[in-house]
């Protein structure tokens, strides 16, 4: 059998920061974006469902009254050594901005940027660990492009498809919906302790399995149930991502710090000090419009701002279909999370 030739280096050795930890701070974004998207009714295609004004997980633009096409990209740096696993993540985050648009995906194009001396068979590794993935979504990677990078950067750019009256969106959450997430939160300070020799292999080991799962479940589950508002955390965390549905939706995500799931080892390394870069983005964007609880303690305060990549699905339930839900969950082998309620009030977040 031949030998196959060891990987020169580690992939997280050429990034300063991997995973959706690498996504340009809301609050920058939000500057960078003012006034873009805002054209007149007039200006703007009757048909696009879904843009830049107000902003979701992805546009959507209706072809036909009982189709609308999701658009939607993402990619970003290694966040863990192996090329295999990073390809399937990097997918499964990708494609989650359809399901948290409560649609199915039709097919992937890769956006690469490697170094010319990256071995071409970490390369293919990447590329097979994405494609399997997306056929797991139900689509099929399709092609791509790829550019010249000394840091390595991968993702995807999504075709999904959906019914236009049975879309999950931003927007739509009513005071006295409940709040229900599908995966447990500290993706972000896992992996930052892991670049520093500080998270257990173990621990390290549930995350990756975590990111690599998919939202397909968990969407069609709550588009079935009826459910129309919902998004998914990654990036801006648990409290920016709340709060992009709370203005969406004109009303206050109240989250209960105490209900909040951690991933094994996340609690301690953020009691630590662990905490990404991107987590200050995080707190910045959502500090004029969050009240916490001086009793939270502050590793649950760093859980609820820390980056997730391929995180689970927010969604805000009405009271009269929880038990509806939590079928619908239940069938499909969806875990998940009671953490807050939405309450009248102006918007913004309270995490209690």
């Amino acid at each position: 059998m031949t030998a196959i030739e060891p990987i020169p280096f580690r992939l997280t050795e050429l990034t300063d920061c991997g995973g959706c930890a690498a996504k340009l701070g809301a609050d920058l974004l939000a500057e960078a974006l003012a006034g873009l998207g805002a054209e007149t009714a007039a200006d703007t295609p009757g048909d696009l469902i879904a843009g830049l004004d107000p902003p979701d997980d992805g546009a959507v633009y209706r072809v036909a009254d009982d189709l609308a096409i999701i658009g939607t990209l993402d990619f970003f740096p290694p966040l863990v050594d192996d090329p295999r696993t990073f390809g399937e993540i990097a997918a499964a985050n990708a494609v989650s901005d359809v399901f948290a648009m409560g649609g199915r995906v039709l097919f992937a194009l890769s956006i690469a940027a490697f170094p010319e001396e990256l071995p071409s068979r970490v390369m293919t590794e990447i590329f097979a660990g994405a494609s399997a993935k997306v056929r797991e979504a139900g689509g099929t990677l399709a092609g791509g492009h790829t550019i010249r990078d000394p840091e390595p950067k991968y993702g995807l750019a999504v075709i999904g498809a959906a019914h236009p009256d049975r879309l999950l969106r931003k927007g739509g959450a009513r005071p006295g919906d409940r709040l229900v997430l599908t995966k447990p939160l500290g993706t972000g300070v896992l992996v930052s302790g892991a670049r520093q020799g500080r998270t257990t292999a173990a621990d390290l080991a549930t995350a990756v399995d975590g990111m690599r799962r998919l939202n397909r479940a968990a969407s069609q589950a709550l588009v079935e149930s009826g459910i129309r508002a919902a998004t998914d955390v990654t990036g801006f965390g648990l409290l920016g991502h709340g709060l992009e549905m709370a203005r969406a939706s004109g009303a206050r995500f109240s989250f209960d710090a105490a209900a909040l799931p951690a991933l094994p080892g996340a609690l301690d390394l953020a009691a630590a000090g662990i905490e990404t870069g991107g987590a200050a983005h995080n707190r910045r964007f959502v500090a004029g419009s969050l009240e916490v609880d001086g009793r939270v303690p502050p590793e649950l305060v760093t859980l609820a701002h820390d980056p997730q990549t391929s995180g689970g699905l927010l969604a805000a339930v009405p009271a009269d279909l929880v038990a509806t839900v939590e079928g619908a969950f239940d069938a499909a082998g969806v875990e998940r999370w009671w953490i807050g309620r939405v309450e009248a009030g102006g918007p913004g977040v309270t995490l209690a």
